[in-house]
């Protein structure tokens, strides 16, 4: 059966493929078809994907913050605050810089030493460094904050005694009266601020020895004692890192070794300083203050500088012209003559008296001076 199936279709193509003389000499004939031309490759168009919304349908517009205008310059004549002490009054003085930043009337001079104290006086001698100080600034205001380093002992010519004897109490009491003293024979105004708490219980009540000291030797030297204590604990008097600032916000107040100060402590100790200071400065204070020199005025002359030096004549001006309305005639020539009899008004003013009063009228006190009533009138 297959085999004949392939007969039929070989006889079939047979028949469809005669082959000429040519085709039987030389073979069939091979027809070569040219090839195509090359098509043009196709390019993908990327389509760009749709962007996931990671928000909502709402667009928030947010505004850059304006910049910070800058501080006013300060005032040629400001008044000048002396801030002197330890590392407590570096601080104490950039808390000042910030509560004063726009006060163009007050400058604040900082002169500290961080590792000095009143009990260390071969390191540093204030009472013999600090009259040159004030000598040289000329503050309206002193500030001593110091102490820190002071929880040891000191040595006197009659010998050394532990912190917090007696004879060290009292040796230490005299070199603040003799700070003070400084400060008052120059009649400038003397503001001791006193230590804050520390992280160490030790240190803390050695803090309040030192500040019932300062307190008491400051007062009777005629300064004031800033107290900051209550800045710096809590209700119970205790330590604190974190607290109230200025405006009531709850930041960190101390450093991480429990002595020092954050920026926003440094401007709580100014706050309990402020006070007194803008009491002692009075109006230098304000912000409102501007310079005086002519500086910031208008341009008061109306024609350009040209023509003011061109102007070499003005034309004559008649004493007569202009003629005004009563303009020759004396300011005094109508006055009216005084008359010899005093009017009331001139009774008043000169004298203090008034005319009698008609009788009858409700001004008329005769019935009480006489105590008779007096004839009614005749119609």
């Amino acid at each position: 059966m297959f085999a004949f199936v392939a007969f039929a279709s070989s006889m079939a193509e047979a028949q469809e493929r005669r082959r000429n003389l040519l085709e039987m000499l030389f073979g069939p004939r091979v027809i070569y078809q040219p090839a195509p031309p090359p098509q043009p490759r196709k390019q993908r168009t990327k389509v760009p994907r749709p962007q996931k919304k990671t928000t909502s349908g709402s667009v928030t517009n947010i505004m850059a913050a304006p910049p910070k205008e800058a501080p006013p310059a300060k005032l040629e004549d400001a008044r000048k605050i002396l801030v002197v002490g330890d590392f407590f009054a570096d601080a104490l003085a950039d808390g000042l810089e910030e509560a004063f930043v726009t006060s163009p009337g007050v400058v604040v001079s900082e002169r500290s030493k961080g590792s000095s104290g009143l009990v260390r006086d071969d390191y540093y001698d204030w009472a013999a460094e600090l009259p040159t100080l004030l000598d040289s600034e000329k503050p309206e205001i002193l500030m001593v904050q110091l102490g820190a380093n002071d929880r040891q002992q000191i040595v006197t010519p009659q010998g050394s005694y532990d912190f917090k004897s007696p004879q060290w109490s009292l040796e230490y009491e005299r070199r603040i009266g003799e700070i003070a003293k400084l400060a008052s024979d120059r009649n400038i105004p003397l503001l001791w601020v006193g230590l804050p708490a520390f992280r160490s219980s030790k240190f803390t009540a050695d803090a309040i020895t030192l500040n019932s000291l300062y307190r008491s030797t400051v007062t009777a030297a005629g300064g004031e004692f800033i107290d900051i204590w209550e800045g710096f604990v809590d209700v119970e008097g205790r330590f604190v890192v974190t607290g109230s600032d200025i405006n009531g916000q709850q930041v960190r107040l101390r450093g991480s070794d429990g002595i020092g100060m954050t920026q926003a402590g440094k401007r709580k100790m100014a706050f309990y300083v402020e006070k007194s200071a803008r009491r002692l400065l009075g109006d230098m204070t304000s912000p409102d203050l501007l310079r005086l020199d002519g500086s910031n005025l208008p341009e008061l002359v109306s024609l350009p500088p040209s023509e003011i030096q061109n102007v070499v004549r003005t034309a004559p001006i008649d004493l007569s012209d202009p003629n005004l309305d009563g303009g020759l005639e004396l300011l005094d020539r109508n006055q009216l003559v005084k008359s010899p009899i005093p009017t009331p008004r001139d009774m008043l003013v000169e004298n203090g008296t008034m005319p009698p009063a008609p009788s009858g009228r409700i001004d008329d006190f005769t019935v009480l001076r006489t105590g008779t009533t007096p004839p009614a009138a005749q119609p």
